[in-house]
This record gives structure tokens, C-alpha cells and sequence, in this order.
């Protein structure tokens, strides 16, 4: 990938420039400068790289929620994007190997009776999750007994919890931690009830080449350093670099 034939760069960028979808709905990853409006994050500086070793401009399209970000890539409206790994997202896309694992967990209200993540998963309980997010995508297939209750985005989940119209709110432990510390009248439920993969994707149709070229740019910046100074310097905590391919 340092001297990327024309080919590749075609496959990979067939527009000229390389159009990154870039999902703000997942604050560990990515988010909007208050001041600026400018994006910025872990998902912001790969696609930045990866411009700069393919010589081309890269154009950023920002996106509130990760379906929309995931959809943009699949219609071919983004050259690549970064999401949550699931069986759900496959049809049209390449994923890479996970970059970031992220910790999927709980938060009740502090006088719930839950306890623990597998107490969640029973009659009448009801779990706000953002539509068409990672935590969405799966409970829908693992919960046997409560209900998934879909709503627009991490705020809204907040919301629908505070509210009364779940019992427990799914999402990134980190973003939870914080909800909790700032208001005494939540609290998280130990553990988690899944790791979520991060990965780069492309669409299907670019074929095997640019696929293994952003497999193995993606391990790159696993094994060079690049993404845990990126994690650092984003000051991003209960996020990890995933181990090797």
C-alpha cells in the first residue's frame, strides 16, 4: 500500500477522491468540533491516512447514525466507511479485521431490580437501542424475552430510559459510564453483554485487490502504533486496539 499501483487506486477511489462515510452516531470514534463543526476522531485520522498514502483528497461525509453511514457505503454514495462488525451489515459490503474492540453494556435506573446483564433478558423488560446500531442489530437476534424499543440515536436512548419507556439502555460503555456519572439517578450494570469489532468497509463490488489492500492497511495501523497514539491523542478510554488478523 506505500506505492499503490493506479489500478488499486481506481478500485479503492474510482471517483478521483477518496469519500469517507463517517458515522458521529459512535462519539469513541468519531465527533463534531463544537467551535468548528469540523469532524475529527480515530475514524477521521484513518481515512485522512489512508488518503495521504494514495495521493488523494479525501472528502468526509458525516453522518448522525451508523445505518445511514453503513448505507452510504453500501449504495456506493462512500468509498469506505467504519462500523461495527455484524452479520446483518454483510450483504454489500467488505468488512477488514476489527480495529477498536468497544465493550456493549446496561444502564438502568438506579432503583431498578436489575442487577446483572443476563436479568435484563426477561418478560415485559424493554431495551432502548439505536436503530440500526451494533447493539440494535444484535439483540434483536440474542434477546429470547425483552423487548428491543428503537429509537433515533444515543440521545434518544438516553431519553426513552429517563422517561420510563425501557427499562435498560444498550450502548458504549464509555458513553454510558459518563450519562451515569452525571446523574446520580442512573447507574451501569457490571460487565458487558458484548464486544463490538470495528472495522473499515468498502463496497462489494471493488473487488478482491482493494479489499486486501484496506485488510492489510488496516492491520498497519494496528501494528505500527498509529491507532493507539490516535486513541491517546483523542484522549478515548474503554476502547482497545484489537489484536492482530
Amino acid at each position: 500500500m506505500s506505492l499503490p499501483s493506479g489500478a488499486l487506486i481506481r478500485a479503492l477511489a474510482p471517483g478521483g477522491r477518496l469519500r469517507a462515510s463517517i458515522n458521529l452516531g459512535n462519539p469513541i470514534l468519531a465527533h463534531r468540533d463544537e467551535v468548528t463543526g469540523e469532524a475529527g476522531g480515530v475514524s477521521v485520522d484513518l481515512a485522512r491516512a489512508l488518503g495521504r498514502e494514495l495521493n488523494l483528497e479525501v472528502e468526509l461525509i458525516l453522518f448522525e447514525k451508523a445505518a445511514l453511514s453503513v448505507d452510504a457505503v453500501r449504495s456506493e454514495q462512500a468509498d469506505i466507511g467504519f462500523f461495527a462488525v455484524d452479520p446483518a451489515r454483510s450483504q454489500g459490503l467488505r468488512f477488514t479485521a476489527p480495529y477498536v474492540l468497544i465493550e456493549g453494556s446496561y444502564l438502568v435506573p438506579r432503583s431498578s431490580a436489575l442487577r446483572d446483564n443476563a436479568e435484563v433478558d426477561r418478560p415485559g423488560n424493554r431495551v432502548a437501542a439505536g436503530q440500526g446500531s451494533a447493539y440494535d442489530l444484535f439483540l434483536s437476534r440474542e434477546l429470547a424475552a425483552a423487548q428491543v424499543e428503537r429509537v433515533a440515536n444515543a440521545p434518544a436512548v438516553l431519553q426513552a430510559l429517563k422517561a420510563g419507556q425501557a427499562e435498560a439502555a444498550a450502548g458504549i460503555r464509555p458513553l454510558l459510564e459518563g450519562w451515569a456519572r452525571q446523574d446520580p439517578s442512573l447507574r451501569m450494570l457490571p460487565g458487558r453483554f458484548m464486544v463490538i469489532g470495528q472495522a473499515m468497509g468498502l463496497p462489494v463490488g471493488r473487488g478482491e485487490d482493494a479489499a486486501a489492500a484496506l485488510a492489510e492497511f488496516a492491520e498497519r495501523m494496528k501494528s505500527s502504533g498509529f491507532l493507539a497514539d490516535a486513541l491517546a491523542r483523542h484522549g478515548i478510554e474503554g476502547a482497545l486496539v484489537a489484536p492482530a488478523a
